[in-house]
């Protein structure tokens, strides 16, 4: 058990640390071949925030831990926003700009009820995770060429700069990142498979809840760090990019490797949760502009939606804990 949790504690460390490297190196690479800002960081930049979950889902794929890497792409999704954007607007309430109204959160909502459709039959099929892979890759086009083609919402994403390493200094940091993404997403989910054994949980729960949690905690620090800057689309932004990866990325790599029936308590308990807490932020978010709190064409999420998001996270936690 102490080995096992030493596995899961080094392997969240080694994985978070690693994702910056290899973030850092393949944005870097891409400037150097010539790549535009808006497209590094629209896919590279992104995938890589996601890399964790990502690698996290193919070993657990591959290891034969199918429901450990579900439960992580829908914990994380769930925690992204109950846990990270709840406690990102107590701190610091957000104006949510025009693009995310009308480009991001649009596509979350599809990217949620696709997944829905695809998951209705309790399969998770290659068939269906190429279709979600191939979603990601359309949304992704949209929004590069939209942001090309828009001055204002590329300022908006120039506000954070994008790593710059020398070539040398880049593939070294790809290769090295690399490596240990792979090598502590093998610990974590070693450490995590074995912890849910000698517990007599599932590796679902412990991927919607060990695994999703400390792999959701970048994204909370990254998101109250650009909300306290003022960078409150970005704040936004990297939730709604984040949850789109889990979703068409995170899920799909499962039932591409290894095809696998889902549990039913992901088709009764777990995505409802998330779908519900999705749509939930969607409708403050446009409630909010009857409300005028923000300026014209703007939305507000403020402490009230806060504390809620952080209430059904909360009583998830407690329905997830009755199921056990």
């Amino acid at each position: 058990m102490l080995l096992a949790a030493a596995s899961i504690l080094m392997g969240f460390v080694i994985l978070i640390w690693s994702a910056d490297l290899f973030v850092a190196g393949a944005a870097s690479i891409a400037e150097n071949l010539g790549m535009p800002p808006v497209v590094i960081g629209l896919t590279i930049v992104s995938l890589g925030t996601s890399a964790p979950e990502v690698l996290v889902s193919i070993t657990a794929s591959v290891s034969g831990a199918g429901p450990l890497a579900i439960g992580n792409a829908i914990g994380s999704n769930i925690a992204n926003i109950g846990m990270v954007l709840g406690i990102t607007v107590l701190i610091a309430p957000l104006i949510v700009h025009q693009s995310c109204i009308k480009k991001e959160v649009p596509a979350l909502l599809v990217a949620t009820g696709g997944c829905a459709a695809l998951l209705w039959d309790g399969v998770l099929s290659r068939l269906d995770g190429c279709l979600m892979v191939g979603a990601l890759v359309l949304i992704l086009t949209h929004m590069v060429r939209s942001q090309t083609h828009d001055a204002i919402l590329a300022g908006e994403m120039g506000e954070e700069p994008l790593p710059h390493l020398r070539p040398l200094r880049a593939w070294l940091s790809f290769s090295a990142g690399l490596i240990l993404l792979v090598v502590s997403s093998r610990m974590l989910v070693w450490g995590s498979v074995v912890t849910a054994q000698q517990l007599g949980v599932s590796e679902l729960v412990i991927g919607l809840t060990i695994i999703a949690v400390g792999t959701s905690l970048p994204e909370l620090a990254a998101t109250i760090a650009s909300a306290l800057r003022g960078h409150t689309e970005i704040a936004l932004g990297n939730v709604i990019g984040s949850n789109l990866f889990n979703l068409l990325v995170v899920m799909a790599l499962p039932g591409i490797i290894a095809p696998q029936n889902l549990e039913r308590a992901v088709l009764y308990r777990d995505y409802p949760a998330m779908t519900f807490l999705t749509l939930f932020v969607a409708a403050a978010i446009y409630a909010s502009r009857r409300r005028r709190k923000a300026p014209a064409g703007r939305s507000y999420l403020g402490r009230t939606a806060g504390v809620l998001l952080v209430s059904f996270y909360a009583l998830y936690y407690y329905w997830l804990y009755l199921s056990l």
